[in-house]
This record gives C-alpha cells, structure tokens and sequence, in this order.
C-alpha cells in the first residue's frame, strides 16, 4: 500500500480510536494485561477526550459481552479462523460489540474493520472474510444471555457456590455499566445532593450520571470525599468507632480503607509492598487532609512490635466481585493464580495474628466471589487459632441491610444484590474477628 493511501486511511473519522481499541484488547487478551490508565495513556494519548471516553466504552463493552457477541459471530462463521489469523478474531469481536450493543453505524463498523484488517499484516487476507460476516450481522438480534460471558472455570464455580439462578443474576448485573461511588468525609445527604447523586443507607453516595473526569467533580480539590465502590466501603463500618484507636492496614492500597480509618479518628499505620500504589495512597490523604504512617513494606516482613487495637487485612485475592468494574479480570486470571492467592491469604491471615492486642479485633476482607478466598479462609484460621473467635455482625453494622450477613455472621455481599433501593454493588466478603 502506497503511503498517499495510508495518509487517506489514517484519515478516516473514528479510525485512531477503533485502533487504539483493538491494540488495547490484544495487550489485554494477548498479554494478560489490566485496563488500567497506563494501558490508556499508552494507546489514547493523542486522543481528544470523547475519543478517549468510545475507546473505554468499545473495549469494556466488548469484554463484558464477549461471550455473546461470539456467539452471533459463529452463526455466521463456516469455520473456524486459523491460528495466523493475526487480529482478525479481535476486529470481529470489536465491531460486533458495535453493531449489537452500542448502535453504532454500520457502515462506519464495516469500513474501518476493514481498514484495520488491511493494516495488519496476518489479518489482510481476512479482509473479505471480515466485511462478508459484518454484513450478515447488520439488524442482527443481540443475544440476552450474560453467562455465556463468563469463563467456563469461573462459571462452574458460582452455581457450585450460590446456584444456577443467583450465579445467572452475577453474570447480568456484571453486563450493566456500574454508576460511581464515592465516599465523603461528612454529610452525605449534602454531597448527594450536590452532585446530583442519592446517598446510600450506608453513608456512601451514588452518583446518578457517571461524570467524565471526577477531578473536575465539586468538593474534590478540597478533599471533601474519595471514589471508592459502596461495598468497598463497607468492611471499616464493622469496626465501628475508631476514635482514638490504633489500627494497622495491611495491603493498604489504594488507600480508601486508609482515608476511611483516619477520617474516623483512628491512629492509622498502612503497608503495603507497592512503591507506586503507596505513593497514590499518600497523594489521596494528602488532598483529604488526612494523616496516616505509611511504610512500604512486604507485610510478611513487617516486623511484630508494638499491638494494635485492630488490624485490617484487606488481602490480596482474584478480585473477581469487581468484574462489573474490571471487565477483563475474567479473561486474564486463571484458576491456577486462584489456589496461589488462597495460599498468600492463609499467610498474610496468620502473621497478621500477632499484631492484635488481647480483646482487640481483625477484620479479614476480599473483593473476591470465591468461598476458597472469604468464608473457607477464615473457617480454616478459626480451626487453627483457639485464641480468636468469629464476632458475628448484626443488621445495625451493615445500617440494616441484613441480606449482606450470611448464617455464619459474616459480611457477603453480590453484585446482583441491592444496597437501598438501588441495584448493584461490588462483590465483597468481610469476617470480623476477636482475640481472646
């Protein structure tokens, strides 16, 4: 192709942000790799915002409907594609996502996929292949069926864990773009009604539109609140008043548990062995005017001195409750990462033992939907430490919402579930523990 032809291509409208799309899903399904703002700045960087803002949604929608849009796609596939297809697969996956979920033009899909097949050295003899299948898809029915989105490993899983019909309300809720939490030093009627948001039973506010850049957001620059998920910020409200009290956050990071523990008054020692994340965790109590004594530290390493009122763990895990926000978990972890996880938790859970005075507590905490990594983790330390108990949590410690506390007294909640009268939230598990 002559360069007066790339130069008319490069050109096209929509054509920088659909290839910067499909570079982003190939890192994430090629290599593994997070949607996090470094993957965006690698690819949108020239992007306008708006531009920015369909990259996000184009990948995200085509994450989160995989499953179904490659569904529609085998309808109309005699074959399957060989395995030096370069990103034909990819630009498939793409433009259905655009044509059955997002409305957009179908003339505009089917050009610039095959643009992007033509650029792409493995993927331009697919180029026909690629317009003929578009074509057949135009006016096509999206499928309505989420749990074809979800990996047959992690699948299995839910309906052994909860049931076929609860793991079916998990993998729709996990189709629906979540709204924005945040979590305000004070007043959460005022910052809802600020924003133009509702104020959640417990303390959180949800913002009814999702903005585009929260820093723009009022009360942000003056530190008034932080963006942390509803049920993220539920694990510190099980510690009640920590006025005055020491505590120790293990795996600090990001820091909205922090933010939460020092604006409550405690006397707060975070850790957390990132270099990076402890330094973003710093800048957030630094705008929150917030204090906290922070060490970059593995936290197996961190040594036992003096005992704390509460230790908090908020362990490392699959981090499969947030799947609703992180559309790609599903398709970059593995089960085998799985058992290493519940191995590093058992760890963490034990050496984190040794920093609670007598009579003091531990809260043990995963955004994860796997048992392996909440109710059997913490089953099994109790079977081993006779000097620690399960305090069970009563409706008052979750501000009534008593469908969040399981039979064993434990903190569970579902993105299927409802917090108030609004639908959705993180998968998280919580268990609060005494030493005697």
């Amino acid at each position: 192709m002559g360069l007066s032809a790339l130069k008319v291509q490069s050109g096209k409208a929509g054509l920088p942000a659909r290839r910067a799309a499909l570079a982003i899903l190939a890192a994430i399904l090629g290599d593994a790799r997070p949607f996090d703002e470094a993957l965006m700045r690698e690819h949108t960087g020239d992007l306008e915002p708006r531009d920015r803002a369909f990259v996000t949604a184009l990948v995200q929608t085509s994450l989160r409907r995989k499953g179904e849009c490659e569904a529609v796609l085998d309808r109309f596939m005699a074959k399957r594609l060989p395995r030096k297809s370069g990103k034909t697969a990819l630009i498939l996956l793409l433009s259905a996502a655009q044509l059955l979920y997002l409305g957009a033009p179908p003339h505009a899909v089917l050009d610039l996929a095959v643009t992007l097949a033509r650029e792409d050295r493995d993927s331009r003899h697919f180029s026909a292949l690629i317009n003929a299948v578009l074509r057949k898809l135009v006016g096509v029915e999206p499928l309505d069926k989420p749990h074809l989105n979800v990996p047959q490993w992690l699948w299995r899983r839910w309906v052994k864990a909860y049931g076929k019909k609860t793991a079916h309300d998990i993998a729709r809720a996990h189709v629906r773009t979540p709204p924005l939490d945040i979590t305000p030093k004070a007043e959460p009627e005022i910052w809802a009604e600020a924003l133009g948001g509702v104020a959640l039973p417990t303390g959180s506010v949800r913002l009814s539109e999702k903005p585009g850049a929260v820093e723009t957001l009022s009360g942000y620059d003056e530190g008034a609140w932080w963006v942390q998920d509803a049920a993220a910020a539920l694990p510190v409200r099980l510690l009640g008043d920590v006025a005055g009290k020491t505590v120790l956050d293990i795996c600090a990071a990001p820091g909205g548990k922090t933010a939460q523990l020092a604006g409550g008054g405690a006397l707060v020692t975070a850790i957390d062995q990132s270099v990076t994340r402890m330094s973003r965790v710093k800048m957030n109590l630094d705008r929150l005017n917030l204090a906290a004594e922070l060490h970059v530290i593995n936290a197996l390493d961190f040594p036992v001195g003096p005992l704390f009122d509460m230790v908090l763990l908020d362990a490392p895990c699959s981090a499969t409750g947030t799947i609703r926000r992180h559309p790609e978990l599903p398709h970059i972890k593995s089960e085998a990462q799985l058992a290493e996880l519940v191995e590093l938790q058992a760890r963490l859970l034990a050496h984190a033992r040794h920093f609670v005075k007598p009579g003091g507590s531990l809260l043990f905490c995963t955004c994860s939907l796997e048992p392996e990594e909440g109710e059997r983790q913490v089953d099994g330390f109790l079977a081993s430490h006779a000097d620690f108990a399960r305090r069970a949590l009563s409706p008052a410690d979750v501000a009534g919402e008593a469908h969040f506390i399981t039979e064993a007294g434990d903190l569970r909640t579902l993105p299927s579930m409802n917090i108030g009268t609004d639908q959705g939230l993180d998968g998280f598990y919580a268990a609060r523990l005494g030493r005697q």
